[in-house]
C-alpha cells in the first residue's frame, strides 16, 4: 500500500473516531496532512468527519495548488498557515467545533496568550500555551494571517466563538493534541470557581524543559 492510500484511509479512519465521539458534529471540522513530497490531502467542503471518503479527499501540490478530488474546505488559510509558519514541525492540522473548547473561548477571564489553565502534564506537554484569537467570520482568509502574526510560536490556537485549530507533527500528534485541548477545556469549566490546584511554575518549568515544548 503506498503512502498515499495509507494516509487517505488513516485521515478518514480518526475523523470518523472523533466524529462517532461526539468532538464535532454534523458537516463541521476539517483535517489536512503533508505527504513526505510535500502534497497535502484535505477534508471537502461540507463534508462531515463521520463519512470521509478516501478517494475524494482533496489533494494540493507542494505549493498548495489543487490537483485532485473534491472542492476543499473553506478553511485552507488556517492550514496553509501553519504548514507555512512551522515547516519542520508540522505533518498534519485539525480543526474542530467541539463544544467544551469553544464555550471556554466565550468567558471574558480567559488569558487570551494562554487560554488552558495548567491543570495536567499532558495539556502542556502536547500543546504548549493555547493563544485565544478573536471571532473570524468562518472561511476568511484573516484567519491565516493571524496564525502568521504568530510566527510559528504556537502548534494551537482556539478561534472565539468558533473552535480549536491544531498542528501535530504528524496525523495522530494532531489528533491528539485537539482531544487534549477539548479534555482539558472541560476540566477547566467543570472547576472553574473551585480554586483547584493546579501546577506551579516550577512543575511547568520542568514539564516544559523535559519534553521541549514552545512555551515563549
Amino acid at each position: 500500500m503506498s503512502e498515499e492510500t495509507q494516509l487517505r484511509e488513516q485521515m478518514c479512519r480518526l475523523a470518523k473516531s472523533m466524529f462517532e465521539r461526539g468532538l464535532t458534529g454534523g458537516s463541521s471540522g476539517n483535517i489536512s496532512a503533508r505527504l513526505s513530497d510535500g502534497r497535502l490531502l484535505v477534508s471537502p467542503t461540507g463534508s462531515s468527519f463521520g463519512s470521509l471518503d478516501p478517494a475524494r479527499l482533496s489533494l494540493f501540490d507542494a505549493d498548495v495548488r489543487q490537483i485532485d478530488g473534491d472542492k476543499p474546505t473553506k478553511e485552507m488559510p488556517l492550514h496553509s498557515a501553519f504548514y507555512e509558519t512551522r515547516q519542520a514541525k508540522t505533518g498534519a492540522v485539525v480543526h474542530l467545533h467541539s463544544s467544551h473548547s469553544v464555550a471556554l473561548s466565550l468567558i471574558p477571564e480567559v488569558d487570551p496568550e494562554n487560554m488552558l489553565p495548567p491543570l495536567t502534564a499532558y495539556s502542556i506537554m502536547r500543546l504548549g500555551k493555547v493563544k485565544l484569537l478573536p471571532y473570524f467570520m468562518p472561511g476568511d482568509p484573516a484567519m491565516g494571517d493571524a496564525i502568521r502574526g504568530l510566527a510559528g510560536r504556537r502548534s494551537a490556537v482556539v478561534l472565539a466563538n468558533h473552535g480549536p485549530v491544531v498542528a501535530g507533527k504528524d496525523l495522530e500528534a494532531a489528533v491528539y493534541a485537539i482531544e487534549e485541548l477539548e479534555e482539558t477545556a472541560k476540566l477547566a469549566l467543570l472547576t472553574r470557581g473551585a480554586n483547584p490546584a493546579m501546577l506551579n511554575a516550577e512543575q511547568i518549568t520542568a514539564i516544559v524543559e523535559k519534553f521541549d515544548v514552545d512555551w515563549d
